[in-house]
């Protein structure tokens, strides 16, 4: 009886572990995953090409764990411990540097600080790959002819997985809760798509100098993208707010702020210089805004085209972060 559970044991690895390399290769692939784990080792530049390099190295382990018989299929299930015992060893010096830094072992699920936990997993699982050394049939024929035997050494192990991943709760907080936006990672480039398709974009390019930002940065839910313009004869900031995440029609907020008095003169996109009448989501939208600028002859240069700068005025950005004024816009 012994040497059938042993026997199960050893067969039962192979397509466990071939699940997860998969699993982590599929969402290391992720960007948000770039700044975690081993990548954190390495310069800025190199930390996405070290996470992709590592994607695909996990997919090769992972299809020769499937595939391979003899000695072949003894050399990827070798190249996997050392897989695992060498990512102990990493995790060890991203703890030792970085306290608070996440294993990034499935991309950006494994934020929790590196723990015991985590190097227990990493250490279990170059065990559980070097039983498979040896084994004669491949993961793949192990996986398609289970037994009872199989299936509860499956669940066994997959519940001391269970125990040993931080992973799980993050998974149950998001399906539950929800991600905060202020943490969700967000493109720059979906950012900027989603600003040029804006109404309050084509309200606002009569007044931009340029069609690229200045600056940009984020600031909790919203990203801020500053532009160059002029109004009226005065050089202007034009500062647009992109939500991150969301619906297509969640909002993209502007305002313009005089660049010599640091006043908000504008905002929603509206080129007006009425006072505000109360908080973004009560003003008109951006192109009635901007008819009723027109009709009062508060207009500046004709729409759809860009403000010619005058010779010799450089103008720079805003100091430091965004104002109060601007942030209460994007709010």
């Amino acid at each position: 009886m012994f040497p059938e559970i042993l026997e199960a044991i050893r067969e039962v690895q192979a397509p466990l572990l071939a699940a997860l390399l998969l699993l982590g290769a599929a969402a290391k692939a992720s960007p948000r995953s770039a700044g975690t784990g081993a990548a954190l080792l390495v310069p800025q530049r190199l930390r996405r090409p070290v996470t992709l390099a590592t994607c695909l190295a996990e997919v090769g382990l992972a299809v020769g764990l499937l595939t391979l018989t003899g000695p072949a299929a003894d050399v990827v299930r070798c190249l996997t411990v050392l897989l695992f015992a060498v990512s102990v060893g990493v995790l060890l010096v991203v703890r030792r540097r970085d306290p608070e830094a996440g294993c990034g072992c499935f991309g950006g699920l494994s934020r929790e600080p590196i723990g015991w936990r985590t190097l227990s997993r990493a250490s279990l699982l170059a065990v559980a790959a070097a039983t498979t050394i040896g084994l004669g049939p491949n993961g793949w024929t192990s996986a398609s002819e289970p037994t009872v035997t199989h299936g509860i050494v499956l669940g066994v192990e997959l519940l001391l997985l269970g125990l040993l991943s931080p992973e799980l709760r993050e998974v149950f907080s998001r399906a539950t809760t929800g991600e905060p936006c202020a943490l969700r990672e967000g493109s720059p480039r979906r950012s900027l798509r989603r600003l040029r398709r804006s109404d309050v974009w084509r309200t606002n390019a009569k007044v931009m100098l340029a069609d690229e930002p200045e600056d940009t940065w984020r600031h909790g839910c919203w990203r801020f993208l500053r532009y160059d313009g002029m109004r009226h004869g005065r050089r202007v900031d034009v500062v647009y707010a992109v939500r991150i995440g969301g619906p297509r029609r969640t909002g993209v907020r502007a305002a313009l702020v005089d660049r010599e008095s640091g006043a908000v003169i504008a905002t929603f996109g509206a080129v007006t210089t009425l006072d505000l009448q109360g908080p973004p989501r009560r003003l008109p939208k951006p192109r009635q805004a901007a008819k009723r600028d027109e009709a009062e002859g508060r207009g500046g240069p004709k729409p759809g085209t860009l403000a010619e700068e005058p010779p010799g005025e450089a103008g720079r950005g805003m100091p430091g972060g965004p104002s109060k004024e601007i942030q209460g816009a994007g709010a």
